[in-house]
């Protein structure tokens, strides 16, 4: 190679370095949350939920509810099913939608009590249009169980934030593919994406607590975790009863875990393109050591689990 190609070379990665940390310098001023109130940030945030949620309801409405009855609204009790593991996910989603709907107030420079209010709820609210839509639908029905999670899952947010002013414990989440999902494809999904949303017995759901908000001691590290977990497993059916009726014997199981984590908020870096990264992914369980137990395999040890 000559030295007017390595000249060359050279001054390509010069330039892609230099665009690169233009951009990221770009990203990071806009990622900064604002100091005091952005009413054009603010109302970008309002107007950008509204239509996003808007759309995936009427999206929803149209992809899993038009082609269903319609009946007078109704309840439904489903709270013996899936080994209460679907209330898990009422639990997660609105806590998660929350804090993303708080957290962009808070990039705004919105008040604590706007993002307590008018953010943490974001989660509570699209749940509960979606509990009205299965209400008026003949083929489902709201579920106070439902309507029960997705209300704690808010207040696990909110009070945390009264409270400490700060997320000290975290719901995550966590999957592995499992064989049940082959023997009832059309229920507990026919592709990996699917399996993801339909297979309680891959699902894991995490309690992922901050061990030095809580010790305050300077020699543990500031993003280490201790998670419990809870799964189940052995379903082809939300419960018994409907095995029997379609001649399948199912055998369901809970299983409680206990794993280290990481809070990757909680990772020191001064790139606000990072942080919102650390907290997207921060809604996932990391891979770790795990003890496992169940009433068929007692105590169990997984050198990584997810």
């Amino acid at each position: 190679m000559d030295i007017a190609s390595i000249r060359a070379i050279l001054l390509s990665i010069f330039l892609f370095v230099s665009v690169f940390s233009q951009a990221q310098s770009s990203i990071n001023t806009f990622l900064k949350p604002s100091d005091t109130l952005n009413k054009p940030r603010r109302t970008g945030v309002y107007i950008g939920e509204s239509v996003a949620l808007g759309a995936t309801l009427i999206g929803l409405n149209q992809l899993w509810y038009k082609d269903y009855p319609k009946s007078s609204f109704h309840f439904i009790n489903d709270n013996n099913q899936w080994l209460q593991m679907d209330k898990l996910g009422h639990l997660y989603s609105t806590y998660h939608l929350g804090r993303v709907g708080a957290e962009m107030l808070h990039w705004s420079g919105a008040s604590k009590n706007e993002q307590l209010i008018y953010g943490s709820t974001l989660g509570l609210g699209f749940l509960t249009v979606v509990e009205v839509f299965d209400g008026f639908s003949q083929e489902w029905g709201a579920s106070s169980g439902d309507i029960i999670a997705n209300v704690s899952g808010t207040a696990l947010y909110v009070s945390q934030e009264l409270l400490w002013k700060e997320q000290r414990i975290t719901p995550k989440f966590s999957f592995h593919q499992t064989k049940f999902a082959s023997q009832r494809p059309e229920t507990l999904g026919a592709s990996f994406n699917e399996e993801i949303l339909k297979d309680y017995n891959g699902q894991t759901y995490w309690f992922s607590f901050n061990v030095h908000s809580f010790t305050k001691d300077r020699f543990v590290p500031k993003w280490l975790n201790l998670a419990i977990g809870y799964g189940g497993e052995g379903m082809l059916y939300g419960k018994d009863a409907e095995a029997i009726q379609n001649s399948v014997f199912q055998n369901p199981y809970r299983q409680f875990y206990l794993s280290l984590d990481v809070d990757l908020t909680k990772i020191t870096t001064k790139s606000q393109f990072l942080k919102t990264l650390f907290s997207v992914f921060n809604t996932i369980k990391i891979p770790a050591p795990t003890l496992q137990y169940d009433e068929y395999n007692g105590l169990k040890a997984h050198f990584i689990y997810f």
